[in-house]
């Protein structure tokens, strides 16, 4: 999600579980600011990152850090975008402005949701990468999930009014319900509209079979579910009310699901509380983790589990945030 202030009133101390007294941290410098979300592939290999200038970045170890892999941008020039921010409207359009990310784990492409371009895609081996989803009008993609078995393709788009104002106390006096799921089918290059009404749709995520879409709505601080298969196929259901603004959301390996909860809080002034909050397959939510010892009140946009380690991500840090000795 990009850079916004909802001011939601919650007590919210009974909420927040501390952090585990029994994990360590680390963190791994980014070469700019605005990492939304992290994507792995095949080998888990990465994490890969995007970052508010246009780039997509591989983590190659150690020595290296993080490297250049991908641009969602054509006419790019690193002597324009490189450490720009381009959530900047004057050089967005020409620099892109890397989303969310995941691998189609088949085909080891890397599919990316740009502000500025749409939902693209790049091969393996990195470079620039190709836009899709021709004919489909995007307000404002954000967050991206594939159906590894279908290949199919989910992108959150936040909507006309988010498009048009980023200020949130006009979004809450208009009301903003103009967020919508749209689905891409790479075989038939087509792009449909699943489902409409959503309160900024920040994140999505597929189930582990394949049967339904979780999606994060930002404004109504809840995670909706939308079923692709079986009796209740293409209907929705609220899955899960939180105690904050959701942003991505992500599977784990055995099925459950990390989300990104912020908590804000005017205490008289603005206060922060991340979180990351697991959540089972049913809705129940398993496990709280407060992020607030290490991100302090600095707003995180995702959290997802690789490994046996915790990846946090905030699009206001210039590192990436791993976590060790977390119940994974």
């Amino acid at each position: 999600m990009v850079p916004i202030i909802l001011i939601t009133f919650f007590f919210i101390f009974p909420y927040i579980a501390p952090a585990q007294s029994y994990h360590s941290f680390k963190s791994f410098k980014l070469p700019s600011i605005g990492s939304e979300a992290y994507a792995f592939d095949s080998k888990n290999g990465g994490p890969y990152t995007g970052l508010n200038d246009g780039r997509v970045v591989k983590y190659q170890g150690p020595e290296l850090g993080f490297q250049e892999f991908a641009t969602t941008s054509s006419n790019r020039s690193k002597e324009l975008c490189d450490g720009k921010n381009g959530d900047d409207a004057k050089v967005g359009p020409t620099c892109g402005r890397t989303i969310g990310l995941e691998f189609n784990h088949k085909t080891g492409d890397l599919y990316i949701a740009d502000a500025f371009y749409g939902l693209m895609v790049v091969g393996s081996d990195g470079g620039v990468a190709r836009r899709l989803c021709y004919g489909v009008h995007f307000d404002y993609p954000d967050g991206i999930a594939i159906d590894q078995v279908t290949g199919d393709i989910y992108l959150t788009d936040l909507g006309s009014i988010f498009s048009k104002t980023n200020n949130m106390t006009d979004i809450l006096l208009k009301g903003d319900s103009t967020g919508r799921l749209l689905k891409y089918d790479p075989k038939t290059n087509q792009t449909t509209v699943v489902l409409t009404g959503l309160a900024m749709p920040a994140g999505a995520v597929v189930s582990g079979d394949g049967s339904f879409v979780l999606i994060a709505e930002y404004v109504a601080c809840r995670i909706t579910r939308f079923w692709l298969k079986g009796p209740k196929a293409n209907t929705s259901e609220i899955f899960v009310n939180l105690p904050g603004n959701p942003d991505n959301i992500k599977r784990t390996n055995t099925g459950d699901f990390w989300v990104a909860v912020n908590i804000q809080k005017l205490n008289p002034k603005l206060i922060v509380f991340p979180l990351g909050q697991k959540i089972s397959p049913d809705g129940r939510i398993l496990e709280t983790v407060n992020f607030y010892q290490e991100y302090n009140a600095t707003y995180v946009t995702e959290v997802q589990e690789n490994d046996g380690l915790i990846y946090v991500a905030s699009i206001y840090t210039d590192f990436a945030g791993v976590y060790r000795g977390l119940k994974c």
